[in-house]
């Protein structure tokens, strides 16, 4: 009997102490939460964009005097800087555009006449406008595009004849015609980019004949051109990509 009611004692005893010794256990650790997921911020290349551009182009010009025959060929070139304004929307990673430039130019060229040596032949470009719209790929901040649409150069015809019978004929026009090119554009800060652009110019032939009549001639254009530009895009930058 007594062993009984010892063990019921020390049970007793035990089950008051149990509280207690697990009081002093140490907490249990939190269980581990994932890191979130990782943002990459892709750049959008949708909005308004307003820019300059420079650069330098070469020209191929022929005059062939009307009921005579060719007066021969020369390269106008030189320089031309200009802005441009447009506008681009992005779905996914392809890039739709318009845009439209205008450019002040100095693009000259001569050759002496086939038809006459004592005349020389001279082609002024004095400016030229771009009507376009263009289609691209983008990887994030880099964007490879072409283009195409409408084209126009302000151009001065010089002939001049020396001797005793010479003198110096001038007219002038506005040429339209059409144009194709291609570019790269890279982003380099979340407003501004920089790209370089070859556009070709297919400005046909015109007949251009002079108030004083010695310039009547039929005369072929083609321009190549190369311009860097620096843009500026209006909005947002960014959008979130997971």
């Amino acid at each position: 009997m007594k062993k009984l009611l010892f063990a019921t004692a020390a049970a007793i005893s035990l089950g008051a102490a149990a509280p207690a010794v697990a009081a002093d256990l140490p907490a249990r650790a939190p269980a581990y939460s994932k890191a979130p997921a990782i943002v990459e911020a892709a750049y959008d290349w949708s909005g308004f964009y307003a820019g300059i551009n420079g650069g330098g182009a070469t020209s191929n010009i022929d005059w062939n005097e009307d009921g005579v025959g060719d007066e021969g060929s020369h390269r106008a070139t030189g320089a031309t800087v200009g802005g441009q304004i447009g506008y681009r929307w992005q779905m996914s990673s392809v890039v739709f555009g318009v845009e439209a430039l205008g450019n002040w130019a100095d693009f000259t060229g001569s050759n002496v006449s086939l038809q006459d040596p004592t005349t020389t032949n001279q082609t002024r470009i004095d400016a030229l406008g771009l009507f376009t719209g263009q289609i691209g790929f983008a990887w994030d901040r880099a964007l490879f595009y072409v283009k195409g649409g409408a084209a126009f150069t302000d151009n001065r015809y010089t002939s001049t004849t020396t001797g005793p019978l010479g003198g110096v004929d001038a007219t002038s026009e506005t040429r339209w015609g059409g144009t194709v090119g291609v570019g790269f554009e890279y982003a380099f800060a979340p407003n501004w980019s920089l790209g370089f652009e070859y556009d070709h110019l297919f400005m046909g032939n015109s007949d251009v004949v002079s108030n004083a009549g010695f310039i009547a001639d039929h005369i072929s254009e083609n321009v190549d051109l190369f311009t860097a530009r620096l843009n500026y895009k209006f909005g947002g930058p960014v959008v979130a990509r997971y």
